[in-house]
């Protein structure tokens, strides 16, 4: 994260210099060589002889002050510490919820009492000029737990501010994921007041902070972007100057001409064959990779079966669906394709029966959109808005001929958490919520090779549905927002009486999401909300 660096303390200097008319950090005495206030004129012949020789015979000491060099701006850091819990109730559902432990390394520490963490050793520096000021701490804190299946860690910390703005910047590793430099946190200085502390130290005490939107990315949507954090305290001390690296020419020194350029003739071109412009290659094939919810896989794997048909088949973490049709370009970043195959989910104990099937990828720029037409007890809805996705991290080139949007985050929409509701209970599920991520390869040429690689030819029984825990939504329990509450997924038309429910709450703890259920069950807006 963005450490404060010496900026903090001379941002401090500056607004209390600006308020009170004085330097209340006692900043370098800049102006020396200035006549003392107060001090009386001499105002004898031989100085009004000087003032009167012409201005040939002027000595160098009779310069302007102005061709003295300017004082430096940018101070550099000489120590600090970052003072910052995260969340307080992320800590607390940590240790109490999920049975999980808090561990510090690289000489960050936890205060007792599952308390908030120091990072210390602050470098970095600060410009009096912009009042920017940038810092980074050391250490880092991991946040484990077996039963709900999660590993966390921040790392190589940054705070930067500017003005009344600022930000935390860290590595976050999510379940061995890694993400580098990200924005966890904005600040707002708007009302912070330097204070002064030990060793001619400046405190900025309790300065706001929010989630950002890479900040919940990070920890697998367990919050909101915009959700208030633990307020951040950060205690610096000032260092020497730093050189101006690229000081600019005294007035004196005349700037060096440029050396003008002659444009040179160009070329005559070739009498030659000419071969016409390459056109625009056009989509040939591909595959959408795509596991629908893992939670939800397990679910149906205690008691079910799960058939993939029309060329769909099944693969490690969900079910590759072929490709029927798509358009693609590049450069207005967009795709639009659509895919065969279906994966039907049944669960007759439970009165499950559900198909998804006409799956399509509409995307443009950072957003998409993924449709599917879902069939329930003979109730058919057609070209369902099932899911966002959130393409801000995937490229539209091209690559080998192969267009490859990999592992595109995705969250249901009010519509297609709807397709899980039954007439008594409502859907487990809600608008927001984590799915599994969505894969799409599209080929450019017949040659072209894809990396999705199915495990068998697709059908199967309850076997088939149990792949395994590589989804990323079931990987943080938190996160998962799951299944297990899932007491009567489908919309089956007659309601599912209390003992099924039970028999599916019973069902989840056997696939081992029964922490997840509690979890969900624990408070308000669910364990991810904590």
């Amino acid at each position: 994260m963005a450490a404060i660096r010496r900026p903090l303390i001379r941002a401090a200097a500056i607004a209390t210099a600006a308020t009170l008319g004085a330097s209340a950090l006692a900043l370098p005495a800049f102006a020396a060589d200035e006549p003392t206030a107060g001090a009386t004129p001499d105002t004898s012949a031989a100085d009004k002889s000087a003032r009167e020789k012409p201005a040939a015979h002027k000595s160098a000491a009779d310069e302007p002050a102005a061709r003295a060099p300017q004082a430096p701006t940018v101070f550099s850091l000489a120590g600090g510490t970052l003072d910052w819990g995260l969340k307080k109730s992320f800590r607390t559902y940590v240790k109490r919820v999920a049975a999980g432990e808090i561990t510090t390394s690289g000489g960050a520490t936890q205060a007792p009492g599952n308390g908030a963490f120091t990072f210390g050793g602050a470098k970095g520096t600060y410009d009096l000029g912009s009042h920017a000021l940038t810092a980074a701490f050391q250490g880092g804190v991991r946040f484990t737990s077996t039963a709900h299946r999660f590993d966390i860690t921040l790392a190589d910390v940054k705070v930067r501010t500017r003005g009344t703005t600022g930000a935390i910047q860290a590595d976050v590793a999510l379940n061995g994921a890694r993400q580098n430099d990200i924005d966890l946190a904005t600040l707002d200085l708007t009302g912070v007041r330097p204070g002064q502390g030990e060793g001619g130290t400046t405190v900025l005490k309790d300065i706001p902070a929010k989630l950002t939107a890479a900040g919940a990315k990070a920890f697998d949507g367990m919050y909101q972007e915009g959700e208030v954090l633990d307020p951040a305290t950060l205690t610096v001390k000032p260092g020497a100057p730093v050189p101006d690296p690229d000081p600019k020419p005294s007035p004196s020194t005349p700037a060096k001409p440029r050396p003008t350029k002659t444009p040179t003739a160009k070329p005559t071109p070739t009498a030659g064959p000419t071969t016409a412009p390459a056109r625009p290659k056009k989509v040939v094939g591909g595959t959408l990779s795509w596991g629908l919810k893992e939670s939800f896989r397990r679910y149906i794997a205690a008691g079910g079966t799960v058939t993939t048909a029309g060329g769909a088949k099944k693969k490690a973490n969900g079910y590759v669906f072929p490709y029927a049709k798509a358009t693609w370009n590049a450069r207005a970043k967009t795709v639009d394709a659509s895919f065969g195959g279906s994966v039907r989910f049944r669960y007759r104990a439970h009165g499950i029966d559900m198909t998804f099937s006409d799956l399509r990828i509409k995307a443009r720029g950072a957003k998409g959109t993924l449709y599917a037409d879902v069939k329930a007890q003979g109730r058919t809805a057609g070209d369902v808005k099932f899911a966002t996705l959130d393409l801000s991290r995937v490229s539209y080139a091209a690559k080998n001929d192969v267009v490859l949007l990999s592992k595109v985050p995705a969250k249901f929409t009010a519509a297609g958490a709807e397709q899980f509701a039954n007439d008594t209970m409502g859907s487990p599920y809600r608008a927001g919520d984590r799915i599994d991520p969505v894969t799409v390869e599209l080929k450019l040429s017949a040659g072209a090779r894809t990396a999705s690689a199915p495990d068998d030819a697709g059908s199967g029984g309850a076997g088939a549905a149990s792949t395994g825990t590589g989804g990323t939504t079931g990987g943080t329990a938190p996160a998962g927002s799951v299944g297990g509450g899932a007491g009567s997924l489908a919309r089956t038309g007659t309601g599912a009486p209390s003992g099924a429910l039970l028999g599916v709450a019973g069902a989840v703890v056997a696939t081992g999401a029964g922490a997840v259920y509690a979890a969900r069950r624990w408070g308000p807006g669910h364990a991810a909300r904590v």
